[in-house]
């Protein structure tokens, strides 16, 4: 195999909404309640409810000089079409060689944590006519605008189980097998995984083939270690922090009842998790006796293995370690727009971590197994996999500019603007209030 025969498909990707997203999905009795963009102090944010809410954040700096990553986008303007466009970000995937990607919200969060939070507030019925808004968008003007090449995934009103049933019945009809979950909802305000408030979701996941897919970050956050510290430190461990996550989901008893459950940790590299499933094996066997868990005559890792999808950037270490994983739940992940992803060179640094590999190996983490858990056919639509690979993409992006953009603008630290003084190191808290206020 070459670097140009490989198939990839990306299970963590993120779309920026553009200003017209929700508008036309309310009707007109509503539609002055819908999300909107306006103009606040040179910023373009989101008013909803109210409120106020970045319209961009997470570092949507793809395509800048590494150097200005950490200048934070604050208009449209200042980022790449392909953000928010879903025309010009099938031309990103092409040069990129992405055959399919699935793709996190973020106005609502990546889960939809900004209109769950409203809805626990007392603001039930906005938040259900922003979270089906949203899917309309999403379904029928961004996957819909390219067939083939998104994976669908709906967002839900998890604080009601009766909508939240509704609102899945609602897209299975329409092919969709993803949902964004918080990684832990407890942290959000809403009944722990353990609680058999969400068996029923459970079921509906299993009864149509849905994976429950959960970013980093929507639940349980990586946390700084002092406002001092190096932005690095907090960079660095932010994947891994949803250890905590996982190791909750894997001690859930649930999985006995639905042994086709299926859930990811989307976004948390895969380096980790051999000592992960490590540790949980050494915890039930020294501790079970005490604790009461019950595996049966399996291990947690046994349960890991089995039904918990992981995906990753670019981790050698992991893949240099998948024997200890199950490779056929593991996935690659392209991160775009955000600031770890290696767009536009992703084959280049996928190849470098896997031409040793074999084949078939290679083939089932870089898209036979995300086609095969989220049900997602693009052979079938694109004509075969000879219009789906690296080499192919790549000649019908053959046009697209690539080169770095400088000096887009946007927010800067006190630490980035060094001009006349002695760079230091970015701290936590600095990006915090950079944050705060964006």
């Amino acid at each position: 195999m070459r670097m140009d025969d490989m198939v990839i498909v990306s299970v963590d990707d993120h779309a920026v909404e553009p200003p017209s997203a929700f508008l036309s999905h309310y009707s007109a009795s509503f539609k002055d309640e819908a999300p909107k963009v306006i103009d606040k102090d040179g910023k373009d944010v989101w008013l909803w409810n109210d409120q106020i809410y970045p319209t961009i954040g997470l570092n949507a700096v793809v395509g800048r000089p590494r150097s200005e990553y950490g200048m934070e986008p604050t208009r449209f303007e200042q980022i790449r079409a392909g953000a928010f466009d879903p025309k010009a970000r099938v031309d990103d995937m092409n040069v990129n060689g992405i055959c399919g990607s699935l793709n996190f919200a973020t106005m609502p969060g990546f889960s939809g944590n900004a209109f769950i939070a409203a809805a626990l507030q007392g603001h039930k019925e906005k938040a259900l006519r922003a979270i089906k808004a949203w899917n309309d968008w999403h379904m029928l003007e961004w996957c819909a605008a390219a067939p083939g090449r998104f994976i669908p995934m709906m967002i839900l009103p998890l604080w009601d189980m009766t909508e939240t049933l509704a609102e899945i019945q609602r897209w299975v009809k329409q092919d969709v097998h993803a949902i964004a979950f918080p990684d832990n909802p407890a942290l959000i305000g809403l009944p722990s995984l353990h609680n058999a408030y969400w068996e029923p979701v459970w079921q509906a996941c299993c009864d149509h083939k849905i994976v429950l897919n959960c970013h980093i970050g929507t639940g349980a956050r990586a946390a700084h270690a002092s406002d001092e510290s190096p932005i690095d430190a907090w960079i660095t461990t932010m994947p891994m922090s949803i250890s905590n996550s996982a190791a909750d989901w894997l001690f859930g008893t649930f999985w006995k009842k639905y042994p086709d459950l299926r859930m990811a940790l989307s976004e948390g590299g895969i380096g980790w998790v051999p000592y992960l499933l490590e540790r949980a094996d050494f915890t039930y066997e020294h501790h079970h006796e005490w604790t009461f868990s019950d595996f049966g005559r399996e291990r947690p890792s046994d349960v890991f293995k089995r039904h918990i999808i992981t995906c990753f950037i670019d981790d050698q270490f992991g893949l240099k370690n998948l024997e200890y994983m199950n490779t056929d739940m593991v996935c690659y992940e392209s991160d775009y727009p955000h600031s770890d992803t290696l767009w536009p060179n992703c084959p280049e640094y996928l190849w470098a971590t896997v031409n040793g590999l074999n084949s078939h190996v290679i083939d089932a983490i870089t898209h036979q197994n995300a086609m095969r858990e989220y049900n997602f056919d693009p052979y079938t639509v694109l004509g075969g996999r000879e219009n789906c690979t690296v080499g192919h993409l790549r000649v019908l992006g053959k046009d697209v500019d690539v080169s770095p953009r400088e000096n887009l603008g946007g927010l800067r630290t006190d630490s980035m603007d060094f001009v006349g003084k002695a760079r230091r190191p970015v701290t936590s808290g600095e990006i915090q209030r950079m944050f705060a206020a964006a």
